[in-house]
C-alpha cells in the first residue's frame, strides 16, 4: 500500500517545511514535472472543448464574497481579511466570484452562449491544522476550475460533456472513479435559503445522470452553499473516499451578480452558471496519483520520461548525442552514466522510468537503441529515430500503454 506523503518524499517529488507552514508544501523539480505535464494536459483538453483561459487575482475586496455568498456561508473556511489601503482584502476561497465579474465586464449576447471560462488558479482555505496532510488537505490550492454560462436548455448538453471530459481524462491518468454521488443539500443555515432554486437544480442534474446511464447515490449534506453538484469520488489504498471532480448547476451567483445575456427577443435574460472541474486541486490529483500508481506514472506524466543507459564511458558521446535528440522532441530524458555503477545496478536504480535506452559497442556503431520497459519487456535494437519517434506518439497519445506491440 502507497502512502503518497511517504513515497513523494522518497522520490522527491515535494517536501513541507515548518517556516514555510503546515498545509504549505512545495513541489521539487520531479514533482513540478509531473504538475506541469498534468496541468498542460488539462489546459489543451479544455482549449480543444472549446473553453477559453483566463487569469483572475488571488485576492478580492471583501465585497466579492459578500455578493457572492461566501461570506455568510463559508467564511469560517476563509483567511481573515487583511486592511489594505483602507479597504479589507481577501484571499479567495474559490474562483467562480472572480469569474461571474469577468462574465459581466461587457453585455453579452446568446450567441455567445455557452460560455466556457477556465482557469488553473491559486485559492487558499482556512483548513484546521488536525486535519492537513500531504498533497490531500492544504491551506494553498492549485484548482482546475471552469465556469460555462449558458441558456436553460443548454444546461444539460454542457454537464454531459464535463462528465465525458472526466471520463477521458481519467482514462488517460490511469486511474478510475469509484463512484458517482449526488450531491444534495441538508438542514441548517449552510446552504442558500431558495427552495424553487434548489428543486431546479437537482432536477437538472438528476436528468444528467440518469441520461449518463452512469449509477450514483444521492447522498444529503455534501452540496456547495449555492447549489447541488456531481461528485466523482475516488478511493485510495487505504480505503480512503475522496471528492476528485465536480460538476455543479449553480442560479444563485448569476443573480447575486446580476448577470444576463441579451436573448433573440431583444430582451435580458438571466444565464445559467455550471461550474465543473475536471481533474480537481493540482495537490489532491497528483496525491492521488502517486498511490494508485506507486511512482510509475504513465509515460506522458512521469519526471523522467526516458533514461539513456551507456554500457560503458566509450558511448558516452553517443549517449550525449541521443539524449539531445529526445529534448528536442520534448521528452525528459536524463543520462545514467557507467560511473554510476554497473549496468543491472542504473537499471534498477531507474526502475520507475518508462524507458531505459541501453546503448552497447553495436548500437553505438549502427545508430541503434536497445529498449527496455519499465514492466520488464525488452524491445531489441532499433534504429534511434524510429524509437524517439513510437515513443514521442506514445506520449503526444497520453495512454497509459508503454509500447504498440502491433506496430512493431
Amino acid at each position: 500500500m502507497h502512502d503518497h506523503r511517504r513515497l513523494g518524499r522518497e522520490l522527491e517529488l515535494f517536501d513541507t517545511d515548518p517556516l514555510i507552514g503546515a498545509g504549505l508544501p512545495y513541489w521539487l523539480p520531479d514533482g513540478a514535472a509531473v504538475r506541469h505535464a498534468l496541468e498542460e494536459y488539462i489546459r489543451d483538453a479544455e482549449r480543444r472543448a472549446g473553453y477559453r483561459h483566463v487569469y483572475s487575482p488571488v485576492l478580492g475586496k471583501r465585497e466579492l464574497y459578500e455578493i457572492s455568498g461566501h461570506w455568510s456561508h463559508y467564511s469560517d473556511d476563509m483567511f481573515p481579511p487583511m486592511d489594505v489601503g483602507g479597504e479589507q482584502v481577501v484571499l479567495r476561497p474559490s474562483l467562480c466570484p472572480h469569474h461571474a465579474v469577468i462574465y459581466r465586464s461587457r453585455g453579452r449576447s446568446y450567441r455567445e452562449l455557452p460560455l466556457r471560462m477556465a482557469e488553473l488558479g491559486g485559492m487558499y482555505r482556512s483548513e484546521p491544522s488536525g486535519v492537513l496532510g500531504g498533497l490531500t488537505r492544504v491551506r494553498a490550492i492549485q484548482l482546475n476550475d471552469a465556469h460555462i454560462f449558458c441558456t436553460l436548455d443548454q444546461v444539460a448538453e454542457e454537464a454531459r460533456a464535463a462528465l465525458e471530459m472526466i471520463a477521458r481524462a481519467y482514462r488517460a491518468l490511469g486511474i478510475g472513479a469509484a463512484r458517482y454521488r449526488l450531491s444534495l443539500p441538508g438542514t441548517g443555515g449552510k446552504y442558500v435559503a431558495a427552495p424553487e432554486m434548489w428543486a431546479r437544480s437537482v432536477a437538472l442534474l438528476t436528468d444528467v445522470l440518469d441520461g449518463s446511464g452512469l449509477a450514483y447515490e444521492a447522498v444529503e449534506g455534501e452540496a456547495a452553499f449555492y447549489g447541488p453538484k456531481i461528485d466523482v469520488q475516488v478511493v485510495d489504498p487505504a480505503g480512503r473516499e475522496s471528492t476528485l471532480s465536480t460538476v455543479q448547476i449553480d442560479f444563485h451567483q448569476p443573480e447575486r451578480f446580476d448577470l444576463h445575456y441579451m436573448g433573440a427577443d431583444g430582451a435580458k435574460h438571466r444565464p445559467v452558471m455550471i461550474h465543473r472541474s475536471i481533474i480537481g486541486s493540482v495537490e489532491r490529483a497528483v496525491a492521488h496519483l502517486i498511490e494508485e500508481h506507486g511512482g510509475a506514472f504513465p509515460a506522458w506524466l512521469a519526471p523522467v520520461q526516458l533514461v539513456v543507459l551507456p554500457i560503458s564511458a566509450t558511448e558516452l558521446p553517443n549517449a550525449r548525442a541521443f539524449a539531445r535528440r529526445c529534448l528536442e522532441v520534448g521528452l525528459r530524458v536524463e543520462i545514467a552514466e557507467p560511473e554510476r555503477g554497473t549496468l543491472g545496478a542504473r537499471i534498477r536504480e531507474s526502475r520507475l522510468v518508462p524507458y531505459q535506452a541501453v546503448i552497447g559497442s553495436k548500437e553505438a556503431a549502427n545508430d541503434h537503441i536497445a529498449l527496455r520497459l519499465r514492466d520488464g519487456r525488452r524491445i531489441g535494437p532499433q534504429p534511434a529515430e524510429g524509437v524517439l519517434a513510437r515513443v514521442g506518439a506514445l506520449v503526444d497519445a497520453h495512454v497509459s500503454e508503454l509500447w504498440d506491440e502491433a506496430a512493431v
